[in-house]
């Protein structure tokens, strides 16, 4: 078994924009060191690997020979999710355990086919899902456990990006963004769908009503969501990355969410502060551990750190891909019930 003094050797695939949160975080973690990447562009494969002291780069063509030499324990693929399946394809045979950007494919069939395709080799793989890390949920889920505030009744999330209004939107950080024929579920939606998942249970209802606000993009960039839990309880999701909130730094918790059970509720603002207010008594300041470091409240870090010691300890990750796919079937539920006009209703997972 790997320890510090002999560290898991992983290989990251990628230079964009978001990988330079998953670079700097994998540096802090003593278990893990990244021996090599590689990216289509080569020049900013080496300013990558200069920035973050990785010490191999390599052409995108040379994929196996990478493979090959450097005999990784894991690959973290922060590609495009058009990338995602043929890459699978080429590295699960291998066994070698995998970390995947999300969205996991274009499609429901894609993104089936990638986690069958890990399945069957015996690849672990990880869906980069970072948002039910994000420590203000890691918290809100500790107070559900604990019963602060009851049985669960409902979560409402509002969010409000303000980076998608001008005829530029996007270009300056992912202008692919701009062309994806879906945009707002398929891209940051999912984020909350997943969390609401991690909080709530599983849901089996899904009724959902989306808007294009900018006409310089091409996807939906706003859009409500109602979502129902098998036991009753629902969570709501109002977003829009056209309109602005009203604070410094709209990506550090995008957005607000309060959460109401029924012996009280939970509140979370744009600044992470989280209240906690019982039925009949005042609201109260929880104080719990978050930063201004990394992305979101260091959740990347968080992530990484969970695949990590999973691998370490052979235990179970908590968004595998099998399970991740529970998530982006209420994704494709949302654009069905757009199209339809109607209520989705999807049957319980299996135990």
């Amino acid at each position: 078994m790997p320890s510090p003094s002999s560290p898991l050797r992983g290989i990251c695939l990628g230079a964009g924009y978001f990988s330079h949160f998953q670079y700097e975080a994998w540096n802090r973690i003593p278990e893990v060191r990244i021996v090599a990447l590689a990216n289509r562009n080569l020049n900013r494969a080496r300013e990558a690997a200069t920035r973050h002291e990785v010490p191999a780069v390599y052409a995108w063509s040379d994929l196996d020979r990478m493979l090959d030499e450097q005999q990784p324990d894991f690959v973290d693929i922060i590609t495009p999710p058009e990338t995602h399946l043929e890459l699978v394809r080429r590295i699960a045979p291998r066994r070698i355990a995998l970390i995947c950007q999300k969205p996991v494919a274009p499609t429901w069939e894609e993104s089936q086919a990638v986690v069958a395709e890990a399945r069957r080799h015996g690849a672990r793989l990880l869906i980069h899902e970072n948002w039910r890390w994000q420590p203000w949920y890691r918290e809100i889920k500790r107070q559900l456990n604990a019963g602060a505030i009851g049985h669960l009744y409902s979560i409402a999330v509002c969010m409000r990006m303000g980076d998608g209004w001008a005829e530029d939107a996007y270009l300056a950080r992912q202008p692919f963004f701009r062309t994806y024929p879906r945009l707002l579920i398929y891209e940051t939606g999912v984020h909350f769908l997943d969390t609401f998942r991690f909080l709530g249970g599983e849901i089996t209802s899904i009724y959902a009503r989306l808007q294009q606000r900018n006409p310089a993009i091409r996807g939906e960039d706003a859009g409500q969501i109602m979502a129902g839990f098998a036991d009753g309880s629902t969570a709501t999701l109002d977003a829009s990355r056209y309109n602005e909130a009203d604070t410094g730094d709209p990506r550090y918790t995008f957005g607000t969410m309060r959460v109401d059970g029924s012996r009280g509720h939970l509140e979370l603002d744009t600044e992470g502060q989280l209240a906690l207010k019982p039925l009949g008594q005042p609201a109260r300041r929880i104080d719990y551990r978050h930063e201004r470091r990394g992305f979101a409240g260091d959740c990347v870090y968080a992530l990484q750190r969970h695949f990590t010691d999973c691998l370490l300890a052979g235990t179970p990750f908590e968004s595998s891909g099998e399970d991740y796919l529970k998530t982006i079937a209420l994704v494709e539920a949302c654009y069905r019930s757009h199209l339809e006009g109607r209520v989705i209703h999807l049957s319980p997972p299996a135990p």
